[in-house]
């Protein structure tokens, strides 16, 4: 060995025995941390108020210069929360608190964290053996079904047998609730909450609300909610700051919280009934008795009964094509369907009911997610399903006084619905010199609009007496499902290009009136509130338009090929037709051109 070998060989021998030592009296010698307080076992930095922030607490044997940070599992440290503190012996420092964050002000991630205290004058750190968790994460909690009916679909209320309804969570809770809260009829509204007992993933809801009487019938959400050990709150839903649930275009939400109190409801039927025939309509009263009525618009009642089951058979009188009224009631409640019969003639006209429409907006939870399947919501919706509203939306305002004018003025014609047309079932359009879209015909299957468009271009003559009609597309299967509702296109199957729907105070006057439109009218459509204003026409100059003080054109007569396409842009119309003169007359002419 050479010298210098034996030198480094004795200073490394000399350095192992002064560390030896100085381990030694480190063992030997007494605790300086006398006690030491963690503020809670686990924190949650998300900015809730609850477990936000770690409180240490700790005590020394004697007078210290010390340095107190926050080190992860690996001991590296995190946060430095105290430096050059000066301790007395003996004195329990003030809390010194960590909000969860990194020198970067990053919140940390999830994890096992302790407190590691430097003491200066000694030159080492004690590193506190005990730790605790930084917990972000919400727990999960979702709901897995509600019954007693464990079908597909939500549960139904009030049942038969006055059972509440059963939600069944995915794992016992330590402790947590339910938020019900009502979907439709819009606004969603927070109606109830329900206790979850502690270990258990059961709780039932009876149906009524947080004033103890029972809700109004409507669509109904199960939201679950628990906490863990660090506060953080999970949610089977999202909620928003206003505490409301979260819906996103075209998705449904999580879980299988749908409940749906409807103690009676009717279908409509996709078809028209042949006259002379016998009608099919199924009811929903949850096997409970009923009663039910059916009537033709504006009249008495011609047939009525009393049910249990859950289809009634029934005969509509007459021989004439006609709009009745099947309406089924339970005590003070009752739900009413159109139910359109069409004669065995064959006449000019055709009218068409929107029943794809109607489905579209019905607020019916097909699939017991707790929000209604709508086609403005992104679908799917269910074609052959019960209204979740006394009638169709807009009905009473809309095609139920273009019908009644129909029947008070003893016009003939064919009947049928968009789903006909599209279906290729019953009346075609084949035959007939005119179509009137009764109503509102916002989603249409394409090859049924490709058939409107054909029948015009080729030389019929349409009337949209709704609004919004003709924009949209949506995918009609076998099955009567509707899926893919395509958004709002800037033109109609035409081309012709329209705005949104505008409020304010419209007078509209009559201009340009090649085909005389407006005749046996003043000219004069005054004291709108809503207008649709059709911005191009395909031939580039409209054959009849009135037109507001702006000038934004409304009602309009334009050329489509060899046919005619008259649009009224105001949904108040219709329902001035009993009253208004000028509404009649502009009806009456209307019915001229599409009997041509």
């Amino acid at each position: 060995m050479t010298r210098f070998a034996k030198v480094v060989f004795a200073l490394l021998v000399i350095a192992a025995g002064a560390a030896f030592f100085v381990a030694q009296k480190l063992k030997t010698s007494e605790p300086v941390l006398l006690s030491f307080r963690l503020g809670s076992e686990a924190i949650s930095p998300n900015g809730d108020g609850r477990f936000d922030r770690q409180r240490i607490t700790f005590r020394l044997k004697r007078s210290e210069l010390i340095d107190v940070a926050v080190v992860d599992q690996r001991g590296d440290s995190v946060r430095e929360i105290a430096s050059g503190l000066q301790v007395p012996a003996y004195s329990t420092i003030s809390p010194l608190s960590w909000d969860g964050r990194d020198e970067e002000g990053k919140v940390v991630a999830d994890g096992r964290y302790r407190i590691r205290v430097t003491l200066r004058r000694e030159g080492r750190s004690i590193v506190v053996p005990k730790s605790f968790r930084v917990d972000d994460t919400p727990p999960k909690i979702s709901v897995l079904s509600i019954g007693p009916d464990l079908g597909p679909g939500p549960e139904l209320l009030p049942r038969a047998d006055g059972q509440p309804a059963q939600i069944r969570l995915n794992s016992p809770a330590r402790g947590g609730r339910l938020l019900i809260f009502r979907t439709a009829p819009l606004p969603t509204a927070q109606v109830a909450e329900v206790p979850i007992e502690q270990g258990s993933d059961r709780a039932s809801w009876d149906g009524r609300g947080s004033n103890g009487r029972p809700v109004t019938p409507g669509t109904y959400l199960v939201v679950g909610q628990r906490r863990d050990s660090a506060g953080v709150l999970g949610s089977s839903v999202p909620l928003d700051d206003k505490g409301l649930p979260v819906t996103v275009y075209g998705q449904r939400l999580p879980g299988n919280g749908g409940i749906t109190v409807r103690p009676i409801a009717a279908q409509p039927p996709l078809l028209a009934t042949t006259a002379g025939s016998t009608a099919t309509v199924a009811v929903e009263g949850n096997g409970q008795p009923f009663s039910w009525t059916l009537s033709q618009l504006g009249k008495s009642s011609s047939r009525r009964g009393r049910s249990s089951a859950s289809s009634v058979r029934v005969k509509p009188p007459g021989k004439s094509s006609q709009l009745y009224l099947f309406t089924a009631k339970k005590g003070n409640l009752r739900a009413s369907v159109p139910l359109a019969v069409d004669d065995a003639k064959s006449h000019p006209i055709l009218v068409v009911l929107p029943l794809i429409t109607w489905q579209g907006r019905n607020p019916v939870d097909d699939d017991g997610d707790g929000e209604p399947n709508l086609l403005a919501t992104g679908g799917p919706a269910t074609l052959a399903r019960v209204l979740g509203t006394p009638l169709p939306a807009r009905f009473v305002v809309q095609e139920q006084p273009i019908m009644r004018w129909l029947s008070r003025n003893n016009y003939s014609y064919d009947l049928t619905t968009d789903y006909g047309l599209a279906s290729g079932r019953g009346p075609a359009l084949a035959g007939h010199s005119g179509v009137l879209l009764v109503g509102d015909t916002v989603w249409l299957p394409p090859a049924a609009a490709q058939k409107l468009r054909s029948f015009v271009v080729a030389g019929g003559t349409l009337v949209e007496a709704g609004t919004d009609s003709l924009l949209r597309s949506v995918t009609l299967t076998k099955k009567t499902s509707l899926l893919d509702p395509l958004p709002r296109a800037t033109a109609d199957i035409f081309g012709s290009t329209l705005e949104s729907p505008a409020r304010g105070d419209f007078d509209v006057t009559a201009g340009d009136d090649q085909i005389e439109l407006f005749k046996g009218t003043s000219g004069l459509f005054n004291d709108y509130d809503v207008i649709e204003e059709t911005k191009t026409v395909p031939a580039g100059k409209p054959l009849s338009a009135a037109v507001t003080a702006d000038g934004a054109v409304t009602i309009v007569a334009f050329r489509a090929g060899k046919g005619t396409v008259i649009r009224y842009g105001l949904p108040q119309l219709p329902a001035r037709l009993a009253t208004d003169p000028d509404v009649q007359g502009l009806m009456t002419r209307s019915w001229q051109l599409l009997s041509r």
